[in-house]
């Protein structure tokens, strides 16, 4: 009888490390490694976004690896109450083609100022381009910043994206807001 439970246990435990595997090499398939994802934001930043690598380290210790990622381009302003404005293109990991895809959205809260920036959007547990035409509600101001790149997480459901933003402006303190994802240039921001 013992030697009956010691063969079941030791073939269950060679089945499940034939799976596993398998199931590392499908996740590697579906997402981006770290060295794609540095590769793909410095060439979209270009030479001005020296902290690049550290930011993409620190989002990928906090939610692993991208299955996408959206490059645009933004500009925001704020006076206790903020609007942002962009445009850009996703990519997802092994679809072919890109989505165009514009977001606009309010903030509230303890900042003021403007900027222009280029964003670098890391996209989490994304299966469907249109799974992106929602709001994504975030908080700013408590972002991650290193060598001119600030990211913060926006989240819906089980989605999560981190904007990466470099430009030129200033714009300083928190806000609490969304951003509303679209097909079309939108300007009303609600």
């Amino acid at each position: 009888m013992t030697d009956d439970i010691s063969r079941r246990t030791l073939a269950l435990g060679l089945g499940a490390s034939a799976l596993l595997p398998g199931a590392a090499v499908a996740q590697q398939n579906d997402t981006y490694s770290e060295p794609e994802i540095v590769s793909a934001a410095e060439r979209f930043f270009g030479a001005g976004a020296e902290g690049v690598a550290a930011v993409v380290a620190h989002v990928f210790s906090d939610l692993g690896r991208p299955n996408g990622y959206i490059e645009g381009e933004e500009g925001s302003g704020a006076i206790g109450v903020g609007l942002r404005y962009g445009d850009g293109r996703l990519r997802l990991k092994g679809q072919s083609g890109v989505t165009r895809v514009y977001w606009q959205g309010p903030s509230v809260g303890f900042d003021t100022g403007g900027n222009a920036s280029k964003v670098f959007t890391l996209v989490y547990n994304m299966s469907d381009p249109d799974q992106i035409f929602h709001r994504y509600g975030g908080v700013d101001g408590s972002a991650y910043f290193v060598g001119g790149v600030g990211v913060n997480y926006q989240r819906r459901n089980n989605i999560t994206l981190a904007p990466m933003r470099a430009g030129v402006g200033f714009r300083l303190g928190a806000n609490i807001g969304y951003l509303a994802y679209s097909r079309r240039r939108r300007l009303n921001p609600f």
